[in-house]
């Protein structure tokens, strides 16, 4: 059964959204990621973690990418990674996954934060 987790997203301590990620923190979940599955619908994406790279083979859609370091900060941006490309991040520890142009029409950045919600 598939996990999900809320997550807030904010910057300089000022929410700017939440989102529902599926949690993606084994290795049998990180391995399939979003392959196979439909495109992330508004506000949701998948959180893989511990991950620096990901992939984007045999996809059939382009996904916005945020790399997060160990506090959940968020070190790169990657919009719109087409298929059959790939991306990693120097210091990453995970890594969301969402709809291309989510990261974008969100306004989520290089430094905002984000953290589970209970």
């Amino acid at each position: 059964m598939a996990r999900h987790v809320r997550a807030r997203v904010s910057r300089d301590g000022v929410t700017l959204t939440e989102l529902c990620l599926l949690a993606a923190f084994d290795v049998l979940r990180r391995a399939r990621g979003l392959l196979g599955r439909p495109q992330p619908l508004p506000q949701q994406g998948i959180w893989l973690r511990p991950c620096n790279a990901v992939h984007c083979w045999f996809m059939g859609y382009a996904i916005d990418v945020l790399f997060l370091d160990a506090s959940g900060r968020v070190l790169k941006r990657v919009d719109n990674l087409a298929p059959w490309r790939m991306s990693a991040c120097r210091g990453a520890r995970s890594v969301i996954e969402l709809a291309a142009g989510e990261a974008g029409r969100l306004n989520i950045g290089e430094g905002d934060v984000f953290e589970c919600v209970p």
